[in-house]
């Protein structure tokens, strides 16, 4: 697709003033968390140790668990209680690591301005929503109701791609956890 488009798409999304308003809260409420947090935790939710941004780092596990447990539940195959138990393990590992994910993403939407605030929270509520629902998803499952948690997973994993190109947005187009300084070979 090519940015022209995803621009426009990002703003027919997130350039609405009651999204601004309610950004704006938000921000406001998680701020005020934050502050009863160490600052090395809000560092390292930051990822300063690492000198590199930790929410990129960290979406690989869920995002990861949860295309797997996808693959296992809708790919054309005879599901065995092996495919089944392994569905379960990934989406549950998964789900489990979206949690520090969740935690870094946040605290660095509390830093964020206009529009990439606004689209960065859109971002937020959809992965967070993906986290519920695979969450019930693993209670479904755990309780017999497989096919219910199968359809809770497959709609979290959409609401992921939503959420991921929302994300590529926050980077690409709004610079979020890029940084603007570049290497000059030497030579």
């Amino acid at each position: 697709m090519d940015s022209q488009i995803n621009d426009r798409i990002e703003d027919a999304l997130s350039n609405h003033a009651a999204l601004e308003t309610l950004a704006e809260q938000v921000q406001h409420g998680l701020k005020e968390a934050e502050a009863y947090l160490p600052q090395g935790v809000l560092r390292l939710l930051h990822g300063e140790p690492l000198g590199h941004p930790l929410h990129p780092i960290l979406i690989h596990l869920p995002l990861g668990g949860w295309v797997i447990a996808g693959m296992l539940d809708f790919l054309p195959f005879e599901p065995t209680a092996e495919t089944e138990h392994a569905a379960d393990l990934v989406l549950l590992l998964g789900t489990v690591g979206a949690i520090p994910t969740i935690a870094a993403g946040w605290t660095d939407w509390s830093n964020t301005r206009g529009q990439a605030r606004r689209t960065g929270l859109i971002h937020g509520a959809l992965n967070e929503t993906a986290f519920l629902l695979n969450g019930a998803s693993l209670l479904a499952r755990r309780r017999g109701k497989r096919r219910l948690g199968k359809a809770l997973s497959g709609t979290a994993l959409g609401l992921v791609l939503v959420g991921g190109f929302l994300g590529g947005q926050l980077v690409y187009r709004h610079g979020l956890g890029v940084g603007h300084t570049l290497a000059v070979p030497q030579g």
